[in-house]
């Protein structure tokens, strides 16, 4: 079973997916990370992230175990990030990994923004997460805390704003909500409220997958 969860930043769709992960015994996937950590190689050698080819490099480049945790979060990541994932060649040089990934045994789930209408359209549950916009910008700017980023909401919220626009605008694979996906806004749920809204939603689509000959039992975790 693939689980697609997508949505825009800050939103709990991270949250959200790795619970699902972890409930149901599958594999874990957080796409975003991999245009973070193209975006951030591009800049430590000095390049422009909306470079295509400098880009591109970068991607090929990319040891998706070797991704830096820690400096994938912080903004100049995210800003990195949604330039270079509007270059078409970097997309599709990640899109291949992304659908091998989605492919492994017994489920996988994966977050990002193009999950359900790009990487994985055949996925049995689609979630669109999203929450309000002062809401999201005050999670974003806890997490930088968290992470030691000096920073406030006023700056949080613009760049916010401009992730918004980049992700949606773009020419390729913009963020947005696939017809057949869930729309689960996490605006006025606590962290436990929206992981059991979504557990609810991945339950009713395993019953409807049995109900149409599937096998979707329970699985136990994956080593």
């Amino acid at each position: 079973m693939i689980i697609a969860v997508d949505g825009p930043l800050a939103s709990g769709k991270g949250t959200i997916a790795r619970a699902l992960a972890q409930n149901f015994g599958f594999h874990y996937l957080d796409t975003g990370l991999l245009y973070r950590a193209v975006g951030l190689s591009v800049v430590a050698a000095g390049h422009d992230p909306a470079n295509p080819a400098q880009a591109l490099a970068a991607a090929q480049r990319l040891d998706p175990d070797q991704i830096d945790m820690v400096a994938a979060r912080t903004l100049a990541a995210g800003a990195a990030a949604s330039q270079v994932a509007a270059i078409p060649t970097v997309r599709a040089q990640l899109l291949e990994f992304q659908r091998d990934f989605a492919r492994r045994l017994p489920g996988a789930v994966l977050d990002g923004r193009d999950i359900g209408t790009v990487v994985c359209p055949e996925a049995g549950l689609k979630l669109f997460v999203t929450a309000s916009e002062t809401s999201r910008a005050r999670r974003r700017l806890q997490e930088l805390r968290e992470l030691g980023e000096a920073t406030d909401f006023a700056t949080v919220l613009s760049a916010l704003r401009e992730r918004d626009a980049r992700d949606c605008a773009r020419s390729v694979a913009p963020l947005r909500v696939a017809p057949d996906a869930h729309l689960l806004d996490t605006t006025d749920f606590t962290i436990d409220e929206a992981i059991k809204a979504a557990c609810r939603l991945v339950d009713s689509a395993r019953h409807n997958m049995v109900v149409a000959g599937g096998r979707p039992e329970r699985e136990s975790p994956p080593e």
